[in-house]
């Protein structure tokens, strides 16, 4: 009976263990899932971080180019192999990116705080450049205009960075656009990346600006921009004048940065704006850079620059609805690339085409070419600024929701001063011919004409195809021998105007 007894208290103390440790390993009850909410407080397509107040936007787009008879983002042919159509030259040149965006918006008691950042996931080929000319192996650091190109080789690519700033209390800090810039920058209805005629920082530069609202529309902002990388041209010294150029860059480091500002009116109507700006002109020696003992020959003294550019936006024209104007204007002195601006750098212009004449009084070929500068100097004497202006715009019509076009234009001039043309053709190497009816002058103008139309057959997915003219007028006249430049040989040339044209076609979807 006791061994009864014993077994079964011993059962039901096993059980109680047993049911003790099954209790234990119950699961504990989960906390409540932490939904994303939408944010409507900045507009579509924000949301709440989950657990924080900051509302952040993920977008972008993705855009595939590809340009006949121009380089990336139709780039007219205008220098280099394609400025010269010789047997190196890739006629078509093709470009795939992805845009990714971040946007991240935090309500306080100053006002909204906003990060901003975009980069570009891209694969291109050389851009009219044919490696095979670049030499083995190939020098990323030494190919100027092409680096980024270089990386995309099989399975590679490159990113690059356009705007990262930070907003707060009417402060933008980072890089962002100019406050010199307008709203469309060099985009008044265009999908090329080099309408000339005025400024573009759609990539952004670096800078600090404040912005003022001043109600009814109206706003103004003043900024400090960085000059090195994205305000510069160049700055020639005419020790030695190559056959082409008008010199060796010769800008010393930065010591102040380039002062912006802008007033705006922003109505139904449309928008009005007016831009100023200076930008410091600061020599490095007299001697060309990278001279040994440069310091014993001195600097000329520095001079300042500025520009001044006027935009007007029209909307609501009676030819339909969403159709509108874009126009701007500038001029410009020490501070050409406000005037000869693209997405990228300043460029300047060589281009060759066939002579106009046969015989032994024929040249081999005709080129022109126009050199862009912020200023000139010869050792010893002052600096001599390069004064420049411009105007582009464009009409914008849609045909229907699907289907609209833009025919855009710009008109630009080069204009040196004559101590600077004295000096120039002082010193150029190029040999005149007698009696052709040389004469020289380093100024020139370039014109642009472009018509683009678009087909959207659904939202936010859009082909496009836009033409291109661009037309060289330089001021050199008769004939000069010149050295041997790439595949050209050394021959006698002919001076002409020059003409360019390109198709570009694109495909987009934003997201």
């Amino acid at each position: 009976m006791k061994m009864v007894k014993s077994l079964i208290l011993g059962s039901a103390a096993g059980l109680l263990a047993m049911s003790g440790a099954q209790a234990a390993d119950l699961p504990v009850k989960a906390k409540a899932v932490e939904y994303v909410r939408i944010c409507s407080l900045y507009g579509a397509g924000f949301w709440y971080i989950p657990g924080t107040d900051t509302c952040m936007k993920i977008g972008g787009y993705l855009r595939v180019d590809t340009t006949f008879n121009g380089g990336v983002y139709d780039a007219p042919a205008w220098s280099g192999d394609l400025g010269q159509n010789n047997r190196y030259v890739d006629h078509i040149n093709s470009r795939s990116r992805m845009a990714l965006t971040v946007d991240t918006r935090t309500a306080t008691e100053y006002g909204v705080v906003r990060t901003f950042a975009q980069g570009d996931f891209q694969f291109q080929n050389f851009g009219g450049t044919n490696p095979a000319t670049l030499g083995t192996p190939l020098n990323v650091g030494a190919v100027t205009g092409i680096a980024n190109a270089l990386l995309s080789n099989p399975g590679g690519g490159y990113v690059a960075v356009e705007f990262v700033f930070i907003q707060f209390a009417g402060f933008t800090f980072g890089k962002s656009a100019s406050a010199y810039a307008t709203p469309w920058h060099g985009y008044p209805g265009n999908n090329t990346s080099f309408l000339l005629g005025g400024h573009d920082t759609v990539t952004g530069v670096n800078n600090i600006q404040y912005t003022a609202q001043f109600g009814n529309g109206v706003s103004g902002t003043i900024g400090l921009d960085d000059p090195t990388v994205f305000n510069r041209t160049t700055l020639a010294n005419l020790t030695a004048v190559n056959n082409f150029a008008a010199g060796s860059q010769n800008y010393a480091g930065w010591y102040a940065p380039d002062v912006v500002g802008n007033i705006r009116i922003d109505q139904a109507w449309g928008l009005f704006q007016l831009s100023g700006a200076l930008h410091e002109v600061r020599a490095a020696y007299n001697a060309v850079s990278g001279t040994a003992g440069a310091e014993l020959t001195g600097h000329p003294d520095t001079k300042w620059g500025g520009s001044v550019m006027a935009a007007l936006q029209i909307k609501n024209i009676p030819t339909g609805p969403g159709d509108d104007i874009k126009i701007d204007a500038s001029y410009a002195i020490g501070t050409t690339k406000n005037v000869i601006s693209t997405s990228g750098a300043s460029p300047s212009f060589l281009i060759y085409g066939a002579a106009s004449g046969v015989g032994p009084g024929a040249g081999y070929d005709s080129l022109g070419f126009g050199a862009t500068t912020d200023a000139t100097f010869v050792p010893g004497g002052p600096i001599e600024l390069t004064r420049a202006y411009g105007i582009r715009g464009a009409f914008n019509h849609n045909w229907d929701p699907y289907w609209s076009s833009s025919l855009f234009g710009s008109y630009s001039v080069v204009d040196y001063n004559g101590n600077a043309s004295a000096n120039i053709c002082a010193r150029i190497t190029h040999v005149p011919v007698a009696g052709t009816g040389y004469s020289c002058n380093p100024d020139f103008n370039v014109s642009q004409l472009g018509l683009v139309t678009r087909w959207t057959p659904v939202k936010n997915l859009t082909f496009s195809a836009e033409v291109q003219w661009f037309h060289l007028d330089q001021k050199f006249s008769g004939l000069a021998a010149f050295a041997a430049n790439g595949p050209k040989p050394a021959a006698v040339y002919e001076f002409k105007d020059q003409d360019a044209y390109s198709l570009n076609v694109r495909v987009q979807r934003n997201f």
